[in-house]
């Protein structure tokens, strides 16, 4: 298992758009794949479970990734939490 801590950059934190990119981009990997913020935790993969989150702009969270290709999906996902894009 690996694990990093991330700030969310995207105005709107993860919120709509940026959450339901980072679900499509979760999904494509086989590992799994967790973001905890303020003491709830989420599966990466669920879109209602990243908006339950209710992670904010300039939050602080934690993303854990375990199982095949867990580095890659790692990076890939604190990537595209700190684009301001999202």
């Amino acid at each position: 298992m690996v694990h990093s801590k991330v700030i969310i950059k995207n105005p709107v934190g993860l919120h709509a758009r940026p959450a339901a990119n980072l679900v499509k981009e979760a999904v494509r990997h086989q590992c799994a794949i967790r973001v905890e913020y303020n003491g709830k935790t989420a599966d990466a993969k669920s879109i209602l479970q990243v908006l339950a989150l209710g992670a904010g702009c300039g939050e602080e969270v934690e993303v854990f990734a375990d199982g095949p290709g867990e580095a890659g999906a790692l990076a890939t996902i604190v990537a595209l939490i700190e684009s301001e894009e999202g």
